[in-house]
Protein backbone atom coordinates (compact mmCIF):
# COMPACT_ATOMS: atom_id res chain seq x y z
CA UNK A 1 0.00 0.00 0.00
CA UNK A 2 0.84 4.03 -0.43
CA UNK A 3 -0.38 4.94 2.84
CA UNK A 4 -3.73 5.70 3.68
CA UNK A 5 -3.19 9.32 3.90
CA UNK A 6 -1.81 9.14 0.22
CA UNK A 7 -5.45 7.59 -1.33
CA UNK A 8 -7.56 10.28 0.88
CA UNK A 9 -10.83 10.57 -0.15
CA UNK A 10 -13.29 12.40 -0.94
CA UNK A 11 -11.47 15.55 -0.09
CA UNK A 12 -14.42 17.35 2.08
CA UNK A 13 -13.83 14.40 4.79
CA UNK A 14 -12.29 14.96 7.47
CA UNK A 15 -8.45 13.92 8.04
CA UNK A 16 -7.99 11.60 10.88
CA UNK A 17 -5.25 11.04 13.53
CA UNK A 18 -5.46 7.76 15.29
CA UNK A 19 -3.93 7.26 18.86
CA UNK A 20 -2.54 4.01 19.88
CA UNK A 21 -2.24 3.32 23.44
CA UNK A 22 -2.61 1.61 26.48
CA UNK A 23 -6.03 2.87 28.15
CA UNK A 24 -7.09 -0.33 29.92
CA UNK A 25 -4.03 -1.83 31.52
CA UNK A 26 -0.83 -0.63 33.54
CA UNK A 27 -0.44 2.83 31.62
CA UNK A 28 -3.72 4.20 31.64
CA UNK A 29 -3.14 7.57 32.94
CA UNK A 30 0.03 7.91 29.99
CA UNK A 31 -2.69 7.01 27.59
CA UNK A 32 -5.15 9.25 28.88
CA UNK A 33 -2.49 12.33 28.73
CA UNK A 34 -1.72 11.59 25.10
CA UNK A 35 -5.14 11.12 23.97
CA UNK A 36 -5.65 14.87 25.70
CA UNK A 37 -3.22 16.50 24.11
CA UNK A 38 -4.15 14.89 20.49
CA UNK A 39 -7.65 16.15 21.33
CA UNK A 40 -6.32 19.66 22.45
CA UNK A 41 -4.21 20.31 19.22
CA UNK A 42 -6.97 18.91 17.00
CA UNK A 43 -9.38 21.31 18.66
CA UNK A 44 -6.52 24.45 17.87
CA UNK A 45 -5.96 23.32 14.37
CA UNK A 46 -9.82 23.10 13.89
CA UNK A 47 -10.67 26.38 15.11
CA UNK A 48 -8.03 27.67 12.80
CA UNK A 49 -10.11 26.35 10.00
CA UNK A 50 -8.38 22.88 9.96
CA UNK A 51 -5.79 21.29 7.31
CA UNK A 52 -5.73 21.74 3.47
CA UNK A 53 -9.94 23.37 4.13
CA UNK A 54 -10.69 19.87 6.01
CA UNK A 55 -11.21 19.15 9.62
CA UNK A 56 -9.60 16.92 12.16
CA UNK A 57 -11.23 14.34 13.93
CA UNK A 58 -9.33 11.16 16.35
CA UNK A 59 -9.91 7.61 16.07
CA UNK A 60 -8.92 5.72 19.33
CA UNK A 61 -7.14 2.10 19.42
CA UNK A 62 -6.30 0.40 23.12
CA UNK A 63 -3.27 -2.16 22.45
CA UNK A 64 -3.37 -2.64 26.37
CA UNK A 65 0.23 -2.87 26.40
CA UNK A 66 0.10 -6.41 24.05
CA UNK A 67 2.06 -6.26 21.26
CA UNK A 68 0.41 -8.60 18.99
CA UNK A 69 -3.01 -6.33 20.22
CA UNK A 70 -0.98 -3.10 18.92
CA UNK A 71 0.11 -4.95 15.50
CA UNK A 72 -3.61 -6.15 14.92
CA UNK A 73 -4.62 -2.14 15.68
CA UNK A 74 -2.21 -0.92 13.30
CA UNK A 75 -3.34 -3.04 10.29
CA UNK A 76 -6.96 -2.18 11.41
CA UNK A 77 -6.17 1.80 11.49
CA UNK A 78 -4.54 0.96 8.08
CA UNK A 79 -7.70 0.65 6.18
CA UNK A 80 -9.18 3.60 6.91
CA UNK A 81 -8.94 6.53 4.46
CA UNK A 82 -8.22 9.87 5.23
CA UNK A 83 -5.57 8.50 8.19
CA UNK A 84 -3.01 11.42 8.46
CA UNK A 85 -1.16 9.66 10.92
CA UNK A 86 -0.72 7.50 14.19
CA UNK A 87 0.30 8.96 17.51
CA UNK A 88 1.43 6.34 19.12
CA UNK A 89 1.67 5.35 23.37
CA UNK A 90 3.65 3.55 26.03
CA UNK A 91 4.95 0.64 25.72
CA UNK A 92 8.26 0.18 23.99
CA UNK A 93 7.75 -3.58 23.03
CA UNK A 94 4.21 -2.84 21.36
CA UNK A 95 6.29 0.36 19.60
CA UNK A 96 8.88 -1.89 18.08
CA UNK A 97 6.94 -4.94 17.53
CA UNK A 98 4.12 -2.52 15.41
CA UNK A 99 7.00 -1.35 13.07
CA UNK A 100 6.96 -3.67 10.39
CA UNK A 101 3.34 -3.17 10.09
CA UNK A 102 3.51 0.72 10.12
CA UNK A 103 6.06 0.65 7.31
CA UNK A 104 4.34 -1.94 5.08
CA UNK A 105 1.21 0.10 5.30
CA UNK A 106 3.55 3.05 4.80
CA UNK A 107 1.90 5.00 7.92
CA UNK A 108 3.27 7.76 9.75
CA UNK A 109 3.67 7.25 13.44
CA UNK A 110 4.61 9.71 15.90
CA UNK A 111 6.00 9.01 19.16
CA UNK A 112 4.52 10.38 22.14
CA UNK A 113 6.46 8.44 24.82
CA UNK A 114 7.61 4.81 23.93
CA UNK A 115 11.55 5.60 24.42
CA UNK A 116 13.23 2.62 23.33
CA UNK A 117 16.25 3.96 21.19
CA UNK A 118 15.31 0.98 17.99
CA UNK A 119 11.31 2.95 17.65
CA UNK A 120 13.06 5.26 16.05
CA UNK A 121 16.84 3.48 15.04
CA UNK A 122 14.97 1.15 13.07
CA UNK A 123 16.68 0.42 9.64
CA UNK A 124 13.39 1.01 7.72
CA UNK A 125 14.33 3.16 5.18
CA UNK A 126 12.52 5.80 4.57
CA UNK A 127 11.71 5.79 7.95
CA UNK A 128 8.31 6.82 9.39
CA UNK A 129 8.52 7.17 12.99
CA UNK A 130 8.87 10.79 14.24
CA UNK A 131 9.34 11.05 18.09
CA UNK A 132 8.62 13.81 20.87
CA UNK A 133 9.48 11.76 23.83
CA UNK A 134 12.85 10.62 25.43
CA UNK A 135 15.07 8.16 24.04
CA UNK A 136 16.52 5.51 26.08
CA UNK A 137 20.45 6.06 25.22
CA UNK A 138 20.22 9.87 26.20
CA UNK A 139 18.34 8.95 28.90
CA UNK A 140 20.77 6.72 30.56
CA UNK A 141 23.34 9.54 29.93
CA UNK A 142 20.92 11.94 32.26
CA UNK A 143 20.39 9.09 34.87
CA UNK A 144 23.44 8.16 35.26
CA UNK A 145 25.07 11.76 35.45
CA UNK A 146 22.43 12.44 38.09
CA UNK A 147 23.94 9.55 40.42
CA UNK A 148 27.54 11.03 39.52
CA UNK A 149 26.38 14.72 40.85
CA UNK A 150 25.02 13.13 43.78
CA UNK A 151 28.30 11.53 44.60
CA UNK A 152 26.89 7.83 43.96
CA UNK A 153 29.87 5.63 42.83
CA UNK A 154 28.15 1.60 43.19
CA UNK A 155 24.51 1.37 41.77
CA UNK A 156 22.21 -1.90 41.16
CA UNK A 157 20.08 -1.98 38.12
CA UNK A 158 16.38 -2.87 38.56
CA UNK A 159 15.02 -3.39 35.36
CA UNK A 160 11.84 -4.48 33.85
CA UNK A 161 12.03 -7.63 31.67
CA UNK A 162 11.40 -6.48 28.14
CA UNK A 163 12.74 -5.37 25.28
CA UNK A 164 12.37 -1.65 26.59
CA UNK A 165 14.57 -2.71 29.82
CA UNK A 166 17.42 -4.30 28.20
CA UNK A 167 17.67 -1.75 26.15
CA UNK A 168 18.34 0.05 28.86
CA UNK A 169 20.38 -2.23 30.81
CA UNK A 170 22.94 -1.86 27.47
CA UNK A 171 22.44 2.13 27.16
CA UNK A 172 23.19 2.60 31.32
CA UNK A 173 26.25 0.03 30.95
CA UNK A 174 27.56 2.16 28.42
CA UNK A 175 26.74 5.41 30.44
CA UNK A 176 27.85 4.38 33.68
CA UNK A 177 31.75 3.04 32.10
CA UNK A 178 31.86 6.21 30.67
CA UNK A 179 31.44 8.12 33.90
CA UNK A 180 32.66 5.68 36.35
CA UNK A 181 30.57 4.77 37.85
CA UNK A 182 29.99 0.69 39.08
CA UNK A 183 27.04 -1.35 38.16
CA UNK A 184 27.33 -3.50 41.05
CA UNK A 185 23.98 -5.82 40.61
CA UNK A 186 21.63 -6.26 37.83
CA UNK A 187 18.16 -7.51 39.01
CA UNK A 188 14.84 -8.28 36.50
CA UNK A 189 10.78 -7.71 37.44
CA UNK A 190 8.57 -9.20 35.16
CA UNK A 191 5.00 -7.59 34.75
CA UNK A 192 2.82 -8.73 37.16
CA UNK A 193 5.30 -9.41 38.89
CA UNK A 194 4.02 -9.26 42.89
CA UNK A 195 7.43 -9.54 44.76
CA UNK A 196 10.74 -8.62 44.91
CA UNK A 197 11.94 -8.86 48.00
CA UNK A 198 14.85 -11.52 46.98
CA UNK A 199 16.11 -8.92 44.70
CA UNK A 200 16.05 -6.47 47.26
CA UNK A 201 18.60 -8.58 48.99
CA UNK A 202 20.52 -9.23 46.63
CA UNK A 203 20.65 -5.62 46.22
CA UNK A 204 21.51 -5.05 49.74
CA UNK A 205 24.56 -7.90 49.39
CA UNK A 206 25.64 -5.88 46.99
CA UNK A 207 26.44 -2.35 49.15
CA UNK A 208 25.29 -0.01 46.53
CA UNK A 209 24.95 3.63 47.08
CA UNK A 210 21.38 4.05 45.01
CA UNK A 211 19.68 1.94 42.83
CA UNK A 212 18.23 2.98 38.98
CA UNK A 213 14.78 1.51 38.16
CA UNK A 214 13.55 0.78 34.59
CA UNK A 215 9.78 -0.26 35.40
CA UNK A 216 6.28 0.66 34.85
CA UNK A 217 4.26 1.76 37.60
CA UNK A 218 2.88 -1.71 39.43
CA UNK A 219 5.86 -3.02 38.90
CA UNK A 220 7.87 0.50 40.45
CA UNK A 221 5.51 -0.06 42.84
CA UNK A 222 6.76 -3.72 44.05
CA UNK A 223 10.42 -2.42 43.68
CA UNK A 224 9.96 0.57 45.79
CA UNK A 225 7.92 -1.04 48.09
CA UNK A 226 10.54 -3.63 48.62
CA UNK A 227 13.73 -1.88 48.87
CA UNK A 228 11.69 0.08 51.57
CA UNK A 229 10.99 -2.85 53.49
CA UNK A 230 14.66 -3.88 53.02
CA UNK A 231 16.15 -0.58 53.59
CA UNK A 232 13.73 1.86 55.08
CA UNK A 233 13.92 5.29 53.11
CA UNK A 234 17.83 5.08 53.64
CA UNK A 235 18.70 4.35 49.64
CA UNK A 236 17.61 6.45 47.04
CA UNK A 237 16.17 5.29 43.86
CA UNK A 238 16.68 7.03 39.94
CA UNK A 239 14.01 6.01 38.14
CA UNK A 240 12.99 6.33 34.37
CA UNK A 241 9.96 7.87 33.76
CA UNK A 242 7.33 4.53 33.40
CA UNK A 243 6.36 5.30 37.26
CA UNK A 244 4.63 8.40 35.75
CA UNK A 245 2.46 6.50 33.72
CA UNK A 246 0.29 4.86 35.57
CA UNK A 247 -0.76 4.36 39.11
CA UNK A 248 2.47 4.13 41.01
CA UNK A 249 1.66 6.89 43.64
CA UNK A 250 -1.52 5.56 44.34
CA UNK A 251 0.80 1.77 45.17
CA UNK A 252 2.95 3.31 47.26
CA UNK A 253 2.06 4.53 50.67
CA UNK A 254 1.81 8.29 50.99
CA UNK A 255 4.37 7.91 54.24
CA UNK A 256 6.52 5.89 52.27
CA UNK A 257 6.74 8.09 49.31
CA UNK A 258 7.23 11.15 51.47
CA UNK A 259 10.15 9.62 52.98
CA UNK A 260 11.78 7.76 50.33
CA UNK A 261 14.46 10.00 47.94
CA UNK A 262 13.13 9.44 44.51
CA UNK A 263 14.06 10.94 41.30
CA UNK A 264 12.33 10.56 38.13
CA UNK A 265 13.60 11.38 34.51
CA UNK A 266 11.15 13.92 32.69
CA UNK A 267 10.86 16.51 29.92
CA UNK A 268 8.23 18.82 30.48
CA UNK A 269 6.18 20.64 33.70
CA UNK A 270 4.36 23.55 33.52
CA UNK A 271 5.58 25.10 37.04
CA UNK A 272 8.70 27.58 36.25
CA UNK A 273 7.51 28.30 32.87
CA UNK A 274 7.47 31.49 30.62
CA UNK A 275 6.69 29.53 27.18
CA UNK A 276 3.67 31.01 25.71
CA UNK A 277 2.76 28.28 24.15
CA UNK A 278 2.83 25.96 27.29
CA UNK A 279 0.61 28.96 28.97
CA UNK A 280 -2.26 28.47 26.25
CA UNK A 281 -2.12 24.53 26.41
CA UNK A 282 -2.65 24.20 30.27
CA UNK A 283 -5.53 26.86 30.08
CA UNK A 284 -6.81 25.11 27.15
CA UNK A 285 -6.15 22.18 29.46
CA UNK A 286 -8.52 23.57 32.45
CA UNK A 287 -11.22 24.95 29.88
CA UNK A 288 -11.64 21.24 28.99
CA UNK A 289 -10.82 18.89 31.90
CA UNK A 290 -11.17 21.50 34.46
CA UNK A 291 -8.97 23.38 37.27
CA UNK A 292 -5.98 21.58 37.86
CA UNK A 293 -2.66 22.96 39.88
CA UNK A 294 0.23 23.11 37.73
CA UNK A 295 1.96 20.53 39.18
CA UNK A 296 -1.18 18.44 39.50
CA UNK A 297 -1.95 16.76 35.08
CA UNK A 298 -1.19 12.96 35.56
CA UNK A 299 1.31 11.87 33.33
CA UNK A 300 2.08 15.77 31.23
CA UNK A 301 4.73 14.70 29.61
CA UNK A 302 2.16 12.81 27.13
CA UNK A 303 -0.02 15.44 27.18
CA UNK A 304 2.86 17.77 26.21
CA UNK A 305 3.99 15.42 23.59
CA UNK A 306 0.90 14.54 22.19
CA UNK A 307 -0.40 18.16 21.46
CA UNK A 308 3.53 18.85 19.90
CA UNK A 309 3.82 15.97 17.68
CA UNK A 310 -0.08 16.88 16.22
CA UNK A 311 0.96 20.74 16.02
CA UNK A 312 4.24 19.43 14.40
CA UNK A 313 2.05 17.09 12.17
CA UNK A 314 -0.51 20.02 10.89
CA UNK A 315 2.44 22.50 10.15
CA UNK A 316 4.16 20.04 7.76
CA UNK A 317 0.85 18.87 5.98
CA UNK A 318 0.08 22.76 5.63
CA UNK A 319 4.20 23.14 4.35
CA UNK A 320 3.79 20.44 1.91
CA UNK A 321 0.24 21.54 0.82
CA UNK A 322 -0.24 17.52 0.84
CA UNK A 323 -1.67 14.71 2.38
CA UNK A 324 0.35 12.06 1.05
CA UNK A 325 2.88 10.22 3.06
CA UNK A 326 5.55 10.86 1.14
CA UNK A 327 5.09 14.54 0.90
CA UNK A 328 4.43 14.84 4.96
CA UNK A 329 7.27 13.21 5.72
CA UNK A 330 9.59 15.17 3.75
CA UNK A 331 7.85 17.95 5.08
CA UNK A 332 8.24 16.75 8.39
CA UNK A 333 12.34 16.22 8.06
CA UNK A 334 12.37 20.18 6.58
CA UNK A 335 10.05 22.46 9.29
CA UNK A 336 11.19 25.86 10.30
CA UNK A 337 12.17 26.82 13.70
CA UNK A 338 9.07 26.28 15.93
CA UNK A 339 7.92 27.11 19.36
CA UNK A 340 6.32 24.13 20.85
CA UNK A 341 4.96 23.80 24.40
CA UNK A 342 7.96 21.24 25.39
CA UNK A 343 11.08 23.16 23.51
CA UNK A 344 11.69 25.72 20.97
CA UNK A 345 12.37 22.99 17.98
CA UNK A 346 15.38 24.22 15.63
CA UNK A 347 14.27 22.34 13.71
CA UNK A 348 12.33 19.53 15.10
CA UNK A 349 13.87 16.53 12.71
CA UNK A 350 16.06 16.29 9.62
CA UNK A 351 16.51 13.65 7.05
CA UNK A 352 19.03 11.62 9.38
CA UNK A 353 17.62 12.76 12.98
CA UNK A 354 14.11 11.93 13.75
CA UNK A 355 14.16 12.18 17.28
CA UNK A 356 13.26 15.88 18.20
CA UNK A 357 14.48 15.41 22.43
CA UNK A 358 17.76 15.16 23.10
CA UNK A 359 19.99 14.54 26.89
CA UNK A 360 19.91 18.59 27.10
CA UNK A 361 16.30 18.27 26.84
CA UNK A 362 15.89 16.44 29.92
CA UNK A 363 15.41 17.18 33.53
CA UNK A 364 15.22 14.84 36.85
CA UNK A 365 11.72 15.60 39.00
CA UNK A 366 10.91 14.41 42.57
CA UNK A 367 7.63 13.91 44.37
CA UNK A 368 5.86 16.71 46.69
CA UNK A 369 3.65 16.09 49.49
CA UNK A 370 0.90 15.72 47.35
CA UNK A 371 2.21 13.08 45.41
CA UNK A 372 3.10 15.32 42.11
CA UNK A 373 6.44 15.53 40.49
CA UNK A 374 7.79 18.92 40.33
CA UNK A 375 11.36 19.78 38.39
CA UNK A 376 14.45 19.36 40.97
CA UNK A 377 16.08 22.68 40.88
CA UNK A 378 19.38 22.66 38.71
Amino acid sequence: MSGTAAVAKPETDPLLIAIDADFSTVAVEGGDAIAKGVALAVAQVNREGGLLGRHLQVVHKDHRGNPARGVANIRSLAQLDNLLAVVGGIHTPVAIAELPAIHQHNLLYLGAWAAGTAVVENNFDPGNVFRVSIRDSEAATVLVKHAKARGFKRVALALERTGWGRSNLDSITQAAQRHNISIEKVTWINWQQKSFEEAAASIESARVDAVIMVANAPEGAVITNAIYQTFGASLPIIAHWGIASGNFVTSVATDILQQMDIGVIQTFSFLYQNNPAAARLYKDYQSAYGKTAPDGIPAVVGLAHAYDLVQLLALAVKQANSVKVADIRQAMENLPETQGVVKLYNPAFTSTRHDALWAEDYFMARFNDNGNLIPMMR
